[in-house]
């Protein structure tokens, strides 16, 4: 049987002369701000170096399937909120990545990366919602996902909530005052079950007060009814069974022992037996990291346990744990508590009077560059007083000065733009690469 498929719309830029602008909720990022995010990627690396985590790397685009099976049929982001199409030449369903688990999981799959045991892994990187775009909460969005694949826990558990406790102190913020974690166990499949059958009986007595939304969960997956953030249905939210009260021996073993390790470690946090997160393919330990800041956006970074998501995407059953953190919602809770991040400053700035010396000028730039140096060039010509407001307006701590005098002499002064105190100096530019260490001083 064969199929005929018709010819795609042609492509075209639209009406020339309009000037283009980007896709609502998906945000540019430009200089400065560009140098917050810059400092919190740094900060990053280096906490996933002291963890012992590696990066891992997924494209953006994956199969919709992989999402369907992964994040569950009735949940807000597969049914609301995903950016799915067809591939244009096959047909094949595809989806912009909503969130980064599902993927890494798929890649760690494919390519067996479990066979030589467990695995810690973190990535950052662009994720996709359709959602209406608001402060702190955006159609494009970035996320750090860190995910211990491997390691049935829970000592694992604890120690993800610990790093994330390091994350805070390494950005300047205070848990308990600035940020705050709630906990708690979702205990495993045969104990969700009976919980389940609890709330369905429960909201089934209340559902004159249950919303349009709740109502189509009740019986498809009424733990999501837990999750509402309607006002009015917080009293008969409040009310419904507990899940706790549905755990076994093992699962509230496997919750005092996390909680073990945070009393011993000094981290307060709050026992939230209504927190479930936003997705189906967790187990056991939940948790979020939450802050009084930033109004409803009160959710900073949250994650828990998926020890059977492994072998529902296809894999050998292997437990897994990992949490997901909202960039910009962090940097606007910085930037609400004054936590302003170090801004990047060049060491110097080339001050080239003529521009027809560059030949003679632009090898010394090199060679302070290779020693370390942070050089910006004043490009294009302009009078030494136009330079000179450019290089205090860098933020440079040094003005290279250039000038025909100087450069007759085969040197090059170094005026101090930060110190009013300094003096001026010459150094040899034959020998930048002895002096270069110079100019990194504070």
């Amino acid at each position: 049987m064969s199929t005929t498929r018709t010819a795609p719309t042609p492509l075209t830029g639209g009406d020339v002369k309009a000037p283009l602008r980007g896709v609502k909720g998906m945000n540019d990022i430009l200089p400065p701000e560009s140098a917050r995010w810059e400092h919190f990627e740094a900060v990053v690396r280096g906490l996933m170096a002291r963890y012992g985590y590696r990066n891992l790397r997924t494209p953006v685009v994956e199969p919709t399937a992989l999402f369907v099976r992964g994040l569950g049929e009735v949940t807000d982001i597969v049914e609301k909120e995903m950016y799915s199409f067809e591939d244009r030449l096959n047909g094949d369903p595809l989806t912009l990545r909503p969130e980064h688990t599902a993927g890494i999981l798929r890649a760690v799959i494919e390519h067996n990366a479990l066979y030589g045991g467990p695995l810690r892994v973190w990535t950052m990187g662009p994720v996709f919602r359709h959602e209406r775009p608001q402060k702190g909460r955006y159609r494009q969005f970035n996320q750090l996902d860190v995910e211990a694949l491997g390691n049935k826990g829970p000592d694992v558990d604890a120690e993800l909530i610990l790093m994330l406790r390091a994350l805070w102190r390494d950005l300047g913020l205070v848990e308990g005052r600035d940020i705050a974690l709630e906990i708690n166990s979702l205990g495993q499949a045969d104990e969700r079950q009976a919980h389940r059958a609890a709330l369905v009986a429960y909201f089934e007595a209340n559902a004159a007060h249950l919303d349009e939304d709740s109502q189509r969960r009740l019986h498809s997956n009424p733990l999501r009814i837990l999750d509402t953030k309607n006002p009015a249905m917080q009293p008969l939210v409040e009310a419904a069974p507990t899940l706790i009260d549905f755990l076994g021996e093992a699962s509230l073993a496997h919750f005092s022992a996390v909680r073990a390790v945070l009393d011993a470690a000094g981290l307060a946090y709050r026992v939230n037996p209504r927190l479930v997160r936003g997705l189906d393919y967790y187990n056991l330990t939940v948790f979020e990291w939450v802050t009084p800041h930033l109004g409803s956006q009160a959710t900073v970074c949250g994650g828990g346990r998926y020890d059977t998501l492994i072998e529902q995407l296809g894999g050998k059953p292997a437990p897994g744990v990992g949490f997901g953190l909202g960039i910009e919602r962090l940097l606007l809770l910085l930037e609400a508590l004054g936590l302003q991040s170090p801004e990047v400053a060049p060491h110097a700035y080339a001050v080239v009077p003529d521009g027809a010396t560059m030949p003679r000028v632009m090898p010394v730039l090199e060679a302070l560059r290779a020693g370390g140096v942070a050089v910006v060039l004043h490009a294009g010509g302009g009078s030494m007083k136009t330079q000179f407001k450019r290089a205090d307006a860098s933020g440079a701590r040094h003005a290279l000065i250039f000038g025909a005098d100087e450069l007759a002499r085969g040197e090059v002064a170094i005026k101090p733009l930060r110190d009013a105190a300094a003096v001026q100096t010459t150094r040899a530019i034959a020998s930048a690469h002895t002096w270069a260490h110079e100019l990194l001083k504070p």
